[in-house]
């Protein structure tokens, strides 16, 4: 099956068929009907005056897609337009027992080509990306501008297309997108995700629900990251359909105390005693049971409820500490994890002071947990003052998933961060790897320098723990030490704890007492 034809060749016959086709034919009107008078006299021109009407209504009902409203120069299709286009692709292939497809391919970061190169430029990469997809295809192909960054491809039936072909011509699609673009001297580099549907796959009757599920199929590739190609399939109409589900009962959850904290403790590789506990969200599903946090989270934002989230997850946090302190155990603070959107609240220190207050807890008790990712693209605006305002109340500030942010020291400075948290992906294997090893020990050395404490994240066997004890790691967390738990069972896991601890030999005077 040839999808490619010389960008040249395609590039003109869209323009002649579409000026030839469309509404710039008026403009030969005249001298069409002046040239028939000249060369025919008054018979002629009458003839020629009954007869173009009847070819005009002749190229709207034989013409197909090329009576629909398109851009004259790109050959695009506006998405009204696209949408009725796929609609009648869909039923032709059906009747005939023909084979199509539907692409969806969206600009990763389109966002952040505007704010770094402004929005000319970007309307510039927009234009640019709808020829090359013109001209990656084939001259009956149509391709629509479904939004800013966002396409969409029917391909024309055809007797054979399968799987491989698709994602073949979806590699294609790609790579013709990702191609850099040259604007005034500067290379841009893009990446590109697609998913597409074939029309025998569509799980619905008609063009409408054939598209739907091509863009379902782009939201799976972008959930696995850039430059990904992802076909529909069931499993992802089931889980669109449990997103959705999940979406309508979140705020209920979130009200009914569905969702709460589990906390996962951290220890001093020092003397083995518990540092604290950090409070991770859990959702159990009164019918699903335990539902993932990475699959409700992302849905919890979605819907705009993280700071119903962290109200919820600060308020169990507070009355754990509580129930300790209640109960005679010594855990002296809990991390409780924030997202830019909470930083960015004007009223945050209002409402943490407000808790902190009603739980009779001292700030130095909340470690306030940001990513380093915020922290690293944070301006000097509400997040930054409300970080610093959190310091300087007396919170703790943790810097999460330290390595995989890019913050720069001064931004650990200007933050007052009290301790960074080596994310899991430096401490995986560190036992066994000595470029891991060169790598925590240059951050270990990096916060020894800046009077900044260390954690370490992810720690699951033995050998991590013991190396990164060696290395001069402060704070160790992960399944190595325990599993994130609910409260009911923080007691008797502090317990057991704190009994192992009292039966190792202490040295005293070199003697093991």
């Amino acid at each position: 099956m040839a999808f490619y034809q010389h960008p040249g060749l395609i590039f003109m016959r869209r323009s002649v068929a579409s000026a030839l086709t469309g509404p710039p034919a008026l403009a030969f009107l005249p001298a069409l009907t002046l040239g028939a008078f000249w060369f025919g006299g008054e018979s002629a021109l009458i003839f020629v005056a009954a007869l173009m009407p009847i070819l005009y209504l002749m190229s709207t009902r034989f013409g197909g897609g090329l009576t629909l409203p398109r851009d004259a120069v790109s050959g695009l299709f506006q998405r009204s337009a696209f949408e009725e286009l796929t609609e009648q692709v869909y039923q032709r292939a059906k009747a005939k027992g023909r084979h199509s497809a539907a692409f969806f391919i969206a600009i990763e970061d389109f966002d952040q080509l505007i704010d770094r190169y402004g929005q000319a430029a970007a309307d510039t990469i927009v234009q640019r990306t709808g020829e090359r997809l013109v001209t990656a295809l084939r001259g009956d192909d149509n391709v629509g501008q479904m939004g800013d960054a966002r396409f969409a491809v029917c391909v024309a039936p055809v007797r054979q297309l399968d799987l491989e072909l698709c994602i073949q011509l979806a590699g294609r699609l790609q790579a013709a997108v990702e191609e850099p673009v040259s604007i005034d001297g500067v290379a841009i580099y893009l990446t590109a995700s697609v998913g597409f549907c074939l029309n025998t796959r569509a799980p619905g009757e008609d063009g409408a629900a054939w598209l739907r599920a091509a863009s379902t199929a782009l939201r799976a590739a972008q959930r696995r990251g850039p430059s990904s190609i992802r076909a529909f399939s069931d499993q992802m109409r089931r889980d669109t359909e449990n997103r959705a589900e999940l979406r309508e009962e979140v705020v209920q959850a979130l009200d009914s105390g569905q969702i709460q904290p589990w906390f996962q403790p951290q220890i001093s590789t020092d003397t083995g005693r518990i540092t604290g506990f950090e409070a991770l969200a859990r959702w159990n599903h009164p019918v699903r049971g335990m539902i993932s946090p990475a699959e409700f989270l992302p849905i919890i934002e979605e819907v705009g409820l993280l700071e119903r989230l962290a109200e919820v997850m600060m308020y169990h946090a507070f009355a754990a500490l509580k129930a300790w302190d209640g109960s005679g155990v010594d855990v002296p603070q809990i991390g409780v994890n924030f997202a830019g959107c909470e930083l960015n609240n004007p009223r945050l220190i209002d409402k943490i002071t407000w808790e902190l207050d009603r739980f009779d807890i001292t700030p130095d008790r909340l470690a306030v947990e940001v990513l380093e990712t915020v922290v690293a693209s944070a301006p000097d605006d509400v997040i930054t003052r409300n970080i610093n305002a959190l310091g300087k109340l007396g919170c703790r500030i943790d810097l999460d998933d330290f390595g995989t942010g890019h913050a720069s020291i001064a931004s650990i400075r200007r933050f007052s961060v009290s301790r960074i948290k080596i994310d899991r992906s430096f401490v995986m294997k560190a036992d066994r790897d000595p470029d891991q090893q060169r790598m925590i020990s240059a951050i270990l050395t990096m916060a020894e320098r800046l009077g900044v404490e260390t954690l370490a994240e992810g720690v699951e066997t033995v050998g991590e723990h013991v190396l990164l004890a060696q290395l001069g790691c402060d704070h160790v967390q992960g399944f190595g030490i325990a599993r994130p738990m609910p409260f009911e069972q923080t007691l008797d896991w502090i317990s057991r704890h704190n009994a192992k601890l009292q039966s190792v030999p202490r040295i005293l005077d070199g003697r093991a007492k």
